[in-house]
């Protein structure tokens, strides 16, 4: 890591003069967390639930599910997404739920007004209460409104949850969330995918921003708010049913990684992770959401495995001890993470405890499946019973029986999808002052200002992901409205005559004006897409290098600098603060912009206008590359942390901050392999067959076999080290994929080859392609049929595949979701193990040639 300093010397010793002045520390802030540390948790707790049990209801849950037949309670169980489903299909296979993903809409039209979402919940509705079954079972749509109403054309955007926890305000919270109810009632759906409870421990994670914070006990605190707004006890119009989401430990998983695997104590579990859902159990929350990543318990050697298979957390933990009497939700194909497990069959994650199973275009198949599975003795009754027993009760007591989507007092109406005022007041108390040497804010109304900067004017990059779409990245300016862009509220609080704006702060002469404003931004993202890999580092100006350019243009001109940063998560920023006179965090402020300017710009008198009280509920990095998977400034020194959780300067308060050292490394991981799969590491990439149109998982000792399948799996050694015996007898599929792209590390691109052992028992009777794919267009397959008819009966042989040969058939190496992927459709036999991508591998005598394969 090279530093640059201007009279420090380092890192530790810059850090350690900042923080001896006080500038740093949350005891600068005067909010700073004084509450104290509640009392350790050795268990999981038992949580008496707002909404108690009711023994008339249970009486009738068990005389419904007596009348069941064995496809109708199956059907209840399944939740396919609208896009692959009609009204009809609810009526033929007793469908207990329906979803839509971002970017669904009914008919697929983007635009579909209040009224258009309410006419389909009410065709699903009558096909509910059309089917042969004694008792008639209404379905529940589902829908993931994680900052509004949010996949709704017309909806109030609020600021992401990473803004709401600067903002440390629950009856702020309460009252967001009572919105968010009444806007997903007026498009006639009752259950939300929310509140999201996680505690993110690492800025690198792509969800970060759906955290409310890095510390458990805020997330209790607003899980409890925002359950008991958004259900209530189920009497008013407004009430919807909360989802406690994601169970458990997905804003803890390894350096980041969306879906990996969370290697935290189960006293870290229990004391930070499992907070929230304390809170929104007390408050009756009424549905959890399996987590997509594992969790393995290192120091106390327990492997829980991935969260959708795992009986010892969904059942004994969740259900048994925490006394959790709702219903378990998969996530979005979510059964497919365990091993052994497919889109669409999965007995080991409904015996975990699994009781409704988001299916979204696999269901008949998934159906079709579980019966089998049932009849074969595979999932004992009892668990379906209990499964049908718990959507039943959760319907009952969320009032859905007898009462179609149209009868709600919102539905179909347009203006109940609005909640400007309480959005705007959401976006003032989000923000976070980070730097205001010389006092530069609060501006007076009147000055001459240059605005600078792509997100100035971007209703996209202010709203971020998970907006009108899944990725946020499919949208036009014009789907956010109504809205406000900062720009626009910058020239309302200054007069549009007295603001120029220039994107890029080309040809604009600094002089002429009395103060900058520099509105820099990350572009949108979701999930996984939103990892930052290790490799990478968190340097916001290493991932947007535009906005460090445009604020070199206007920066030491002789005029004050004001930054405002749009981002989901805490980042580098330390050559950024630099060229800043005043600095502000604004998170993803959502559609109303004008918020930040109510804050920016005295009044009319000259006096603040809105005092800035927001407060990071997450610790900011001093370096771009992390040591640790866990962030918070708890857990870590000053080496790590710049502002510590809690941090943010109040108007009127004098504090100069003097020159940061900037880290000016291009990469953090100058490891010399990356691992795809090892016995010791499949986290990043699981390794997976296909076989037909069936995907299975496998885990660390599954063994594969079926009369139908044309490939068979076995687990063998490969010299020293455990592998995988892959059997072909038609055309199939062996290979190790992420979920999301991942960036190989740069240190290993140039001359990096993909490496891995292999003993070939039968030689290819056809071709053998190794393909590595970024993307549907970022695809390329070499011809591996003759090295592999070669090395028959040859023993173990190391394999070196120059990445070379695969980028120069267009395959991105920042891009890479599939970086080994071995393909037949003959009979073929061999076995591999210790799959990597090794540094200089390419250049050794042994490699294989690209002309070789082509």
């Amino acid at each position: 890591m090279k530093l640059r300093t201007k009279k420090l010397t380092s890192l530790q010793l810059a850090l350690a003069l900042m923080c001896s002045a006080g500038f740093y520390s949350a005891a600068n802030s005067a909010t700073a967390a004084t509450t104290p540390a509640p009392a350790t948790i050795k268990d999981w707790p038992h949580i008496k639930s707002a909404i108690a049990k009711d023994p008339a209801m249970e009486a009738k849950i068990a005389k419904m599910v007596s009348n069941m037949t064995l496809a109708q309670k199956v059907g209840q169980m399944t939740q396919p997404e609208i896009k692959f489903i009609t009204p009809d299909d609810v009526r033929k296979y007793y469908l207990g739920s329906v979803l839509n993903g971002g970017g669904s809409w009914p008919k697929m039209n983007k635009y579909a007004t209040a009224a258009d979402w309410v006419s389909l919940a009410d065709q699903y509705y009558a096909a509910s209460m059309s089917t042969d079954m004694v008792d008639k079972v209404p379905v529940i749509w589902g829908i993931d409104a994680i900052h509004g109403n949010s996949n709704v054309v017309g909806a109030t955007l609020f600021p992401h949850n990473i803004g709401l926890g600067a903002a440390r305000n629950p009856k702020l919270i309460g009252q967001m969330a009572e919105h968010v109810a009444k806007a997903v009632r007026a498009t006639g759906i009752a259950w939300v995918f929310a509140p999201t409870l996680a505690v993110g421990r690492d800025a690198r994670w792509g969800r970060s921003y759906e955290s409310f914070s890095e510390d458990g006990r805020l997330v209790k605190e607003y899980g409890a708010v925002y359950v008991k707004a958004l259900q209530g006890k189920f009497k008013e119009d407004k009430n919807v049913v909360a989802t406690a989401k994601h169970f458990i430990g997905d804003g803890g998983t390894n350096n980041g990684v969306d879906r990996g695997v969370n290697k935290t104590t189960l006293s870290e579990m229990l004391n930070q992770h499992a907070q929230g859902y304390y809170g929104a159990f007390a408050e009756g929350a009424q549905t959890v959401m399996a987590s997509y990543n594992s969790w393995h318990d290192v120091a106390g050697n327990v492997n829980y495995g991935k969260m959708h298979g795992s009986k010892a957390l969904l059942t004994d933990a969740l259900k048994d001890k925490m006394g959790f009497d709702g219903f378990v939700v998969s996530d979005w194909d979510g059964i497919a993470e365990v091993p052994g497990c497919s889109n669409d069959s999965c007995p080991q994650a409904i015996n975990a405890g699994i009781d409704m199973v988001m299916v979204p275009d696999n269901w008949k198949s998934f159906i079709a499946n579980t019966i089998a599975q049932v009849e074969r003795g595979e999932i004992p009754m009892a668990r379906i019973d209990d499964a049908v027993s718990r959507i039943l009760r959760v319907k009952l007591r969320a009032g859905l029986f007898g009462k179609k989507p149209s009868d709600n007092q919102y539905a179909g109406k347009q203006e109940a999808l609005q909640a400007r005022d309480v959005a705007r007041q959401a976006v003032r108390e989000s923000l976070v002052l980070l730097k205001n040497n010389d006092s530069v804010l609060p501006l007076t109304r009147g000055k001459k200002i240059l605005v600078v900067g792509k997100s100035a004017d971007s209703m996209i990059n202010q709203s971020g992901g998970w907006s009108i779409t899944w990725q946020g990245t499919e949208n036009k300016e014009s789907d956010y409205t109504p809205g406000d862009t900062l720009l626009s509220g910058i020239k309302e609080a200054a007069g549009a005559v007295n603001v120029h704006y220039s994107a890029n702060g080309d040809d604009v002469d600094v002089a002429q004006f009395d103060v900058v404003i520099a509105v820099l931004g990350e572009t949108p993202y979701a999930e996984g897409f939103g990892d930052v890999a290790a490799s990478r580092g968190l340097s916001h100006s290493q991932q947007f290098p535009e906005d460090l350019a445009v604020l070199k243009k206007v920066a030491n001109k002789g005029k004050p600098v004001v930054t405002l940063l749009m981002s989901g998560r805490a980042v580098y920023a330390n050559d950024l603060l630099n060229l800043s006179d005043s600095f502000v965090a604004a998170w993803l402020p959502g559609t109303e912009g004008k918020g930040v300017a109510d804050v920016l710009f005295k009044n009319a008198q000259g006096k603040v206008a809105h005092p800035i009280k927001g407060r990071l509920s997450f610790s900011w990095p001093a370096k771009a590359c992390l040591s640790s998977t866990l962030s918070s400034a708890q857990t870590q020194g000053v080496s790590e942390t710049l502002f510590k959780y809690g941090y943010g300067l109040n108007y009127g308060k004098v504090a100069r901050m003097g020159t940061l050292p900037e880290d000016t490394s291009s990469a953090c991981n100058v490891a010399s392999s990356h691992i795809i799969s090892s016995p010791q590491d499949q986290t990043s990439y699981p390794l997976s067959v296909i076989t037909g149109k069936r995907k299975v998982t496998l885990g660390s000792e599954l063994n594969l076999s079926r009369p139908d399948d044309t490939v068979a799996v076995k687990t063998v050694q490969v010299g020293a080290v455990s592998g995988r015996q892959i059997s072909w007898s038609g055309k199939g599929r062996f290979e190790a994929a992420a979920a999301f792209a991942t960036p190989i590390p740069a240190n290993l691109v140039a001359d990096g080859a993909l490496q891995f052992l292999a003993q070939v028992q039968t030689a290819p009777a056809g071709r053998v392609g190794m393909t590595m794919e970024c993307g549907d267009t970022c695809t390329a397959s070499l011809d591996l049929s003759s090295t592999f008819k070669n090395m028959a009966s040859a023993g173990v042989k190391t394999v070196k595949i120059p990445l070379s040969c695969f980028s120069a058939l267009g395959v991105d190496m920042r891009k890479v979701k599939t970086p080994f992927n071995v393909s037949t459709d003959a009979s073929f036999v061999a076995a591999f193990a210790d799959i990597k991508i090794v540094a200089g591998a390419a250049k050794e005598a042994d490699a294989l040639s690209c002309e070789s394969l082509k």
